[in-house]
């Protein structure tokens, strides 16, 4: 069983910054697409951003330009560089791991952004 560990999450006043880290166990990291998902109250759960084995990324159109995810396959870790931050960008952040179309998910991290 894949595990996802999740850290970085806090309270943060518009403007700021904040870095979500995900670490992952596993052998099939360096393989996996990573995910950064979040769901705000009341609302779907959404794709924030996505990066493949070979690095490529995608962002949701409301993050673009403002948030950057990385990945360090050594250290089996994902990485949500968020700044800019809105108040409306406060939700859960969850960590996401694919792998033979199979969806690993972490605990979720509290994101807050206060104006």
């Amino acid at each position: 069983q894949v595990q996802l560990v999740e850290s970085g999450g806090g309270l943060v006043q518009a403007g700021g910054s904040l870095r979500l880290s995900c670490a992952a166990s596993g052998s099939l990291f360096s393989i996996a697409i990573m995910g950064w998902y979040r769901q705000a109250p009341g609302k779907q759960r959404e794709l924030v951003a996505s990066i493949t084995s070979g690095g490529t990324t995608s962002y949701a159109d409301s993050v673009k330009g403002r948030f950057t995810i990385s990945r360090d396959n050594a250290r089996n870790t994902v990485y949500l560089q968020m700044n800019s931050l809105k108040p409306e960008d406060t939700a859960v952040y969850y960590c996401n791991q694919r792998v033979y179309l199979r969806d690993y998910w972490g605990q979720g991290t509290q994101v807050t952004v206060s104006s």
